[in-house]
């Protein structure tokens, strides 16, 4: 009992420090139970439209396994959705605001990496590929300046060494096509 008092007082002691409590475990488990479930129900509907049956001389239908699968999983998210709504973990803190933001500091860059590589499409506004290597190139440069709070020359040459050694490792050693951008086309790559 005095390691649970002594769990929660440094828990305390920790959130405070982190910032206000975004969400507890509970809110979490229900989010996630009900999110499998309705993933499930779909999975089930569009199984029974194809046939969970299984077909004498010809085996099991298209919608067989994935029906059986969501079942399954749907009792489990029902199990964790009923625990998380009696009370379970429903003081502990699952993220605070300084942690759920280092984690932001880390997804939106790389999201935003990812779309340029291939380019992206939002409404009016068009970025075309740029390519893994210069991609690759810009979120460097950035991530040490912004985030690591590197000197820009330094992260400059980082920046353009990593992926030209990249290049060569994979294009030219290995074989292995990357995607490429307008830059590598100019140079006749």
């Amino acid at each position: 009992m005095v390691a649970v008092a002594e769990s929660q007082q440094m828990q305390d002691r920790e959130s405070t420090n982190d910032g206000p409590t975004l969400a507890t475990n509970r809110v979490i488990d229900v989010v996630v139970a009900l999110l499998l479930l309705s993933v499930c129900a779909i999975v089930i509907f569009d199984s029974t439209r194809l046939g969970f049956s299984w077909r004498e001389g010809e085996g099991p239908a298209p919608g067989y396994f994935p029906f059986y699968i969501a079942v399954i999983l749907g009792i489990a998210s029902f199990v964790n959705l009923f625990s998380a709504l009696l009370g379970r973990g429903s003081g502990v803190i699952f993220v605070s605001l300084r942690p759920f933001g280092r984690v932001l500091a880390v997804l939106i860059p790389s999201i935003c990496y990812v779309a340029l590589i291939g380019g992206i499409s939002l409404g009016p506004v068009a970025v075309p590929g740029l390519g893994i290597y210069v991609a690759s190139c810009i979120f460097i440069l950035a991530f040490m300046v912004v985030v690591g709070r590197e000197n820009p020359l330094k992260a400059l040459g980082v920046s353009v060494l990593v992926p030209v050694t990249l290049f060569f490792m994979f294009e030219k050693w290995f074989l292995v096509p990357l995607p490429k951008g307008p830059l590598e086309a100019w140079l006749g790559y």
